[in-house]
């Protein structure tokens, strides 16, 4: 069943749960050849597992995720949520437009990294109007 909720006021929560997407509304995906091979996942949230493809010192590389979800206006935030390197890697995100969004990874290191880190998403729907 299809939902929404829809106030000019604010939405507050005082639970100690937070506020996110439930069960249902998110999803995984493995990238396949190389870490600047694409993946789609058309899901409000989720986690994208990168390729253990070498990702050399001080060099980034930009993916594109195909993702339905997604629209020009929203705002797209990342973690880098499990496996790998801790601190590491710097995660940002470009190009937000109608059905995709870019991801670029960097290696802050002073070393080569072969690691398949898991980059965590959600979309938060915005506008510009």
């Amino acid at each position: 069943m299809a939902t929404s909720l829809q106030t000019s006021n604010a939405i507050l929560s005082s639970g100690t749960d937070g506020i996110g997407y439930s069960t249902g509304a998110g999803g995984t995906v493995t990238q396949a050849g190389s870490k600047a091979t694409g993946v789609t996942l058309d899901k409000a949230c989720g986690a994208i597992t990168l390729n253990n493809a070498l990702l050399a010192a001080a060099t980034a590389v930009t993916f594109i995720v195909t993702c339905a979800s997604c629209v020009a206006g929203d705002l797209v935030v990342l973690a880098h949520s499990s496996a790998g390197t801790s601190g590491a890697y710097l995660l940002s995100v470009s190009a937000v437009g109608a059905g995709s969004f870019s991801i670029t990874v960097y290696n802050a290191t002073g070393g080569g990294l072969s690691e398949a880190i898991v980059v965590s998403f959600a979309i938060v729907k915005g506008v510009t109007a």
